[in-house]
C-alpha cells in the first residue's frame, strides 16, 4: 500500500532531517510512527502527502508522490489533524463531512447517503447537524475522523489522534481506531494508545529507522525505547520484561 524507498530529506542542506528511509507498509496494517521530538515523524507525514519534497521515491498503492499525482494520491489518502479546528472549516459537522465527497462529484443524494452510513458506524448521529465551535473537544476529534472517513480513503494518517483528550473522549477514539479496516499510520507519544491500536512499530530517532517491529515487543524493550529518550507504556511499567 505505501513504499519509502531510500527517502532523505532537509529543511537545509547540511542539516538532515531523513536519512534514507526505506520500509513498506501492507493493505490493512496498523502502523505506530513513534520517537521523540524531531525524530522525523511529521516529516514522514508531509512527504507521504507531498506537502515535502525530498530524494528517493515514495509509491501509494503503487503511484509514485510526484507534483502531477498529487490529486490522485490525496484521494487515496485521509489526513487527520493533531489540531482540529485546522481541519474543521465549515460551519456544521454535515457540511464538513459533505465538502469532499461532493467535490468529489458525487451527487448531493449520494454525498448525504455516505455521509450518514459514516456517522451511524461511528454513532456519531447527534453531531450531525451541530455547530463545530458548540461541540467539546473529544466530540470534535471524532466529527474529524468522520469527516476524513467520508472521503472513503485507503489509509488513514493521524497525528497525535488522542492529545488533550480526557479519558472518556481517549477510550472513544482508540475503539474508533481499532475497528477502522483501512491502513492506519498513527505517530503519536501516546504509547499506550500505540500499543492498543497498532500491530506495528516504526521507531525513528534523528531521521533513522532504529527499531522496525511488533508493537508488542517494541514497546515492551525498556532499554531500546530508553536509548531513544521515550519511556515504558504507563500500562506496562513496573510488569516483567
Amino acid at each position: 500500500m505505501i513504499e519509502f524507498q531510500h527517502v532523505s530529506f532537509a529543511y537545509e542542506k547540511d542539516r538532515p532531517v531523513l536519512r534514507d528511509l526505506s520500509f513498506r507498509i501492507e493493505k490493512g496494517e496498523a502502523v505506530g510512527l513513534i520517537g521523540a521530538n524531531g525524530a522525523g515523524k511529521s516529516s514522514v507525514m508531509k512527504l507521504l502527502l507531498g506537502l515535502l519534497q525530498g530524494e528517493g521515491k515514495i509509491l501509494v498503492d503503487g503511484v509514485e508522490v510526484r507534483k502531477d499525482t498529487l490529486a490522485e494520491i490525496r484521494r487515496k489518502l485521509g489526513f487527520v489533524l493533531q489540531n482540529s479546528d485546522n481541519q474543521m472549516f465549515m460551519p456544521t459537522v454535515y457540511e464538513d463531512m459533505m465538502f469532499a465527497p461532493l467535490n468529489y462529484m458525487l451527487t448531493r443524494e449520494e454525498a448525504e447517503a455516505r455521509v450518514d452510513a459514516v456517522l451511524a458506524r461511528l454513532h456519531l448521529e447527534h453531531l450531525k447537524h451541530r455547530y463545530n465551535h458548540k461541540i467539546s473537544g473529544g466530540e470534535k476529534r471524532m466529527a474529524a475522523i468522520a469527516t476524513v472517513l467520508a472521503m472513503e480513503p485507503e489509509a488513514v494518517l493521524m497525528d497525535e489522534p488522542t492529545s488533550a483528550l480526557d479519558p472518556y473522549n481517549r477510550r472513544i477514539v482508540i475503539n474508533t481506531i481499532r475497528e477502522l479496516d483501512q491502513t492506519r499510520i498513527i505517530t503519536s507519544h501516546d504509547l499506550d494508545m500505540i500499543l492498543d491500536t497498532c500491530d506495528r512499530v516504526i521507531l525513528l530517532s534523528e531521521g533513522r529507522i532504529v527499531a522496525d517491529g511488533k508493537a508488542s515487543v517494541l514497546l515492551r524493550d525498556r532499554e531500546l525505547l530508553e536509548r531513544n529518550r521515550m519511556e515504558l507504556p504507563l500500562s506496562i511499567m513496573g510488569r516483567p520484561e
